[in-house]
């Protein structure tokens, strides 16, 4: 006796919703619409609200965030109100620990230098103060004895007045004091703490540092800050030119570019303060 094996069709799980259009899953990116209004929240929120900001149907939500609290991705407090859970804050860390400042950097410069048509590095604090770790030369570069590894001075590079701005005091005043005494022997801007004050104020103004041939003759550049999401200064982006081309202008269009880009990088980093 023969039989014919029959194949029962599956009907996909309605709670699921398969394949939506693009090859995504409808349920997920709808329930990623609900997290993604916590991300602007300053306070827990109550049911209503987050309906509203998501463009849903209060009981539609609810269905999402019971799953959520399940599963540790959203808390409710004794008063009803949701807010992230430690499953979030799990995923929020380790992306940030993926985080690498030097890494993304990398691609920012190459497209800051075709773009400007200058020269243009990126320095982080190092043991002895701020240290290039990248460069990208120009097809018009400029004869500096600068490279991966170069310390530079605080006071009088571009790069260095954007660190002794915005690091913690502490990590700077020693080699402020240092190069204070050799500056008030040339009689050199800034040559006493008054004057230090006076330039740091406007570098942590117009979140740009720059110098017109102070450190190397004949060299203007501009620098701007890259801070982390912890709002600390992770990184410095530096442009710099012959100063008979260069605009080393806080507010020209060279300066302009090197703070949009450190922004964008802010921005990527999880900078809270970020403008990108």
């Amino acid at each position: 006796m023969t039989g014919k094996r029959t194949t029962a069709a599956v009907a996909p799980d309605a709670g699921d919703e398969a394949a939506s259009r693009g090859g995504g899953v409808q349920a997920l990116e709808t329930g990623l619409t609900v997290l993604d209004v916590f991300a602007d929240a300053v306070r827990p929120l109550m049911l209503k609200e987050i309906a509203q900001a998501a463009g849903m149907h209060p009981a539609k939500v609810h269905r999402y965030l019971a799953s959520f609290v399940k599963r540790g991705y959203v808390e409710q407090d004794t008063q009803g109100r949701y807010s992230l859970g430690r499953g979030s804050l799990r995923i929020g860390l380790a992306s940030l620990a993926a985080l690498d400042a030097v890494r993304l950097v990398t691609p920012l410069l190459d497209e800051l230098s075709n773009t400007l048509g200058e020269t243009v590095l990126a320095a982080v604090w190092g043991n002895r103060g701020p240290t290039v770790v990248q460069w990208r030369d120009s097809p018009r570069p400029v004869m500096v004895n600068v490279r991966p590894g170069s310390v530079l001075p605080l006071l009088s590079s571009a790069t260095g007045r954007v660190f002794a701005a915005f690091m913690e005091p502490h990590l700077t005043a020693g080699l402020i004091e240092e190069e204070l005494r050799e500056r008030a022997m040339e009689g050199a801007y800034p040559s006493n703490m008054r004057e230090v004050r006076e330039l740091l104020d406007s570098v942590r103004a117009s979140h740009v540092g720059r110098v017109t041939g102070d450190v190397l003759p004949g060299v203007n550049s501009v620098s701007s800050p890259v801070f982390d999401y912890d709002a600390k200064l992770v990184l410095v982006v530096t442009a710099l030119g012959n100063s008979a081309r260069f605009d080393s202008d806080p507010s020209g269009p060279i300066a302009a570019a090197v703070r949009q880009a450190a922004e964008a990088l802010s921005a990527r980093l999880g900078y809270p303060g970020a403008r990108s």
